[in-house]
């Protein structure tokens, strides 16, 4: 499995802590990172920083998003209304690459307050770590769309 070259992140004021350490760690692995945001801890409103991860994944200007905030459900909720985005949100990283094996997620959602630091990056690892397996997912994938 190759890494994706660049990965689009965002989070809320909850998960910006966490999304500064999960982008150290992908641009250590030499993956270019678009953070687009929030970059402070003052209180925000979620929708504003996961809607630009989702069109940029949705646009093909990424291939992958991450996008992070406190129970993490308000940002997979708000990725997953946009038709080309599958968003896992992923708490251990079994499930982080499952997601990617049988849902072909294109973005992962992470639980700030409920998930350390060292088990957010096992998750991002066994993410970007998994392939998509087809075959039968693939024809269960193909029915999610609503169009």
């Amino acid at each position: 499995m190759s890494l994706p070259s660049s990965i689009v992140i965002g989070s809320d004021h909850a998960g910006f802590h966490l999304k500064e350490v999960v982008q150290n760690r992908l641009r250590e692995l030499g993956i270019r990172v678009e953070d687009v945001g929030t970059y402070s801890e003052e209180s925000v409103d979620y929708p504003d920083f996961i809607h630009p991860v989702a069109n940029a994944v949705e646009a093909g200007k990424h291939p992958l998003g991450i996008v992070i905030c406190g129970s993490g459900q308000g940002a997979a909720i708000t990725a997953n209304k946009h038709q080309g985005i599958r968003c896992a949100l992923c708490w251990t990283p079994e499930i982080g690459a499952l997601a990617k094996q049988h849902n072909n997620a294109n973005v992962l959602g992470l639980a700030a307050r409920f998930t350390t630091p060292e088990n957010a990056l096992a998750i991002v690892d066994a993410f970007l770590n998994a392939e998509f397996e087809g075959g039968r997912h693939a024809r269960r994938v193909d029915k999610i769309a609503c169009t």
